[in-house]
């Protein structure tokens, strides 16, 4: 197992972050940016969604980031296409699998890997460098529990997912769209929720994360009405922070500033 301070250090690649960058040379649209990497756009337009919930960003990849994608990719990633469906078993060796929605530069999710060997987590995002950086993390680790897949959750739920697959699900700090034109993108929404049930074994728990107010107030709105999912909490309302969910230095960073953050754990009823 690896420490808290050895994760620390290697988010940037290198122990002070000072790792050169790899250059960004012009490549076809649609092309992978590393052979045998993550797809640019692993779905197409056959399982196009008209509102996503996601904004990719563009951001330099690190040497050390590019070189945990170009070598483990092909033994660790998965791009979402929407053309096959997964077999979580013998992705993961039968272990029971969390899906994590969104896990930045992954500093979190190897954390929670590196407590927990038992539990395979199936982490999803857009961002290059995350998906770099948390691959690099895993095998200085020696973790063998974490997969990264590429693209849209949406797309991975309702293509590649067989019904009752999942023995849990995160969303951690998903981004908030504060606008009020934008609310329609937050992923926490009912029929998003109807989905990740039909995804989630009777008992699974799904679980949230915001230090965004409004948001908070809208997942624990649409949660507690959603009649798939009920609230650990006996009392109602947001739960405490739990052991197994670490503080990263971005929370951190927030709590100084005086930013609340909330969690929300509510479990699949049974059916």
């Amino acid at each position: 197992m690896v420490s808290v301070s050895e994760f620390e250090n290697v988010t940037t690649g290198g122990p002070r972050g000072d790792t050169p960058r790899t250059a960004t040379a012009a490549r076809p649209k649609g092309e992978p940016r590393f052979p045998g990497g993550p797809a640019a756009d692993p779905a197409g337009s056959h399982h196009e969604r008209r509102i996503r919930s996601f904004q990719p960003r563009r951001s330099r990849v690190t040497a050390g980031q590019a070189d945990a994608l170009r070598r483990l990719w092909p033994l660790w990633g998965l791009d979402i296409d929407g053309l096959r469906t997964l077999g979580l078993d013998e992705m993961f060796g039968g272990l029971p699998v969390v899906l994590e929605i969104g896990f930045g530069m992954g500093e979190a999710t190897a954390r929670m890997a590196a407590a927990d060997p038992a539990t395979g987590i199936l982490a999803v995002d857009v961002h290059t460098p995350g998906q770099g950086n948390l691959l690099g993390l895993a095998e200085r680790a020696g973790l063998s529990n974490v997969r990264v897949a590429n693209g849209d959750a949406i797309i991975l739920l309702r293509e590649m997912l067989p019904p009752a697959a999942l023995d849990g699900l995160r969303v951690y700090f998903p981004d908030p769209w504060p606008k009020k034109r934008h609310h329609k993108r937050r992923l926490i929404q009912p029929e998003f929720l109807t989905l990740a049930a039909s995804r989630m074994k009777p008992g699974a728990v799904l679980h949230c994360a915001t230090d965004w107010e409004p948001y908070a107030e809208q997942m624990l709105e649409v949660l507690g009405a959603h009649p798939d999912f009920e609230n650990t909490e006996a009392a109602g309302g947001y739960a405490p922070r739990p052991a197994f969910r670490p503080l990263t230095r971005f929370e951190a960073q927030g709590l100084d500033k005086g930013h609340v953050v909330h969690d929300l754990l509510f479990r699949r009823r049974e059916t």
